[in-house]
């Protein structure tokens, strides 16, 4: 156990044995917290400072929970979750999803299917391997409640990693999707050769577009240009370990979505959202071409060299 670790504090929870579960439990465990993780199958045996288990009820010894599990599967897990806990929980997610064809945000599903009301939204460039390895970085916490932002600068804040926080809780939420999707078109263009200045241009005109959309929810445009958006998106350019990157190169080599996310080992948020999301645009009148046009990609209706010779042919407006 951490010789920093206090006793008088009570355990962080983290529902999720996946990579990002887990690299939540290491920062946490590292900084000195017991932390208990709840996984339907195990991937790591327990440490001294983590333990393992399979019954939710466990996790309702803790105050602050995250939930790191894929967005299709929070409300079926949250809601059985929720039997076990009451208002006195703060619960912050870490999906880079929006559910149904609403596209509703995780925070709403949270707030619907447990008693919790003081919810959370963990983004930026966090990511899986780098919390593990307790490398320095930053992330964004998108909260209404103070109380909330204190508790995951306890649990995961330290010098190594800087936890900012904002009330746009939506702003985040379809920051950390979109960002998610286009981290898949990042790792799909590298693989097929493109240059710096095409990736600063579809970088660039993305978070333009995510911040339109974002508005579209009711976020805050100057949220796009923070950790939760541009510097998310920065990270994933420069090259971080986010499975997103790897299945957008497998999707480059030929793969299906679904072979692509399965030899990744990680379900992939941006592949399932992106025609929702290009609905969405399309129904709401918003200007997001490059939107419309990876979902077209993903769904194989383009190919790579059609969707940029469509992206470079469009007119010219301003910045």
């Amino acid at each position: 156990m951490s010789q920093e670790q206090s006793t008088n504090e009570p355990p962080v929870a983290v529902v999720g044995g996946g990579r990002f579960g887990w690299g939540l439990a290491d920062t946490a465990a590292r900084h000195g917290r017991r932390v208990i993780l709840w996984s339907r199958r195990p991937q790591r045996p327990a440490t001294e400072a983590i333990h393992v288990t399979q019954e939710l009820g466990e996790l309702a010894a803790a105050e602050l929970i995250f939930v790191a599990v894929p967005s299709a599967f929070v409300g079926e897990v949250a809601g059985r979750l929720g039997e076990h806990l009451d208002g006195a929980h703060l619960l912050v997610h870490v999906s880079r999803g929006l559910v149904g064809d609403e596209l509703r945000p995780l925070s709403a599903i949270l707030r619907e299917v447990t008693p919790c009301r003081r919810i959370g939204a963990l983004g930026g460039p966090v990511v899986a391997d780098a919390l593990s390895r307790g490398e320095p970085g930053g992330g964004i916490v998108g909260t209404r409640f103070p109380e909330v932002r204190d508790a995951v600068r306890g649990a995961l804040g330290r010098s190594t990693l800087r936890i900012y926080s904002t009330d746009d809780v939506m702003g985040v939420e379809v920051a950390m999707t979109l960002v998610g999707l286009l981290s898949v078109a990042v790792g799909f263009a590298r693989a097929m050769g493109v240059g710096p200045a095409t990736l600063a241009v579809m970088g660039t005109r993305g978070m333009a577009e995510a911040a339109r959309i974002g508005a579209s929810f009711g976020g805050r445009i100057e949220t796009f240009g923070g950790l939760a958006g541009f510097g998310d998106l920065m990270a994933a350019i420069a090259g971080d370990t986010r499975p997103e990157l790897g299945v957008g190169a497998r999707l480059a080599g030929g793969m299906s979505p679904a072979e692509a996310a399965r030899e990744a080992g990680a379900h992939i948020e941006g592949l399932a959202v992106a025609r929702r999301i290009a609905d969405h645009v399309e129904r709401a009148g918003v200007q997001a071409p490059l939107t419309g046009l990876l979902a077209t990609l993903f769904e194989g209706k383009i190919s790579a060299e059609g969707m940029i010779k469509a992206l470079m042919a469009r007119r010219v407006g301003e910045e």
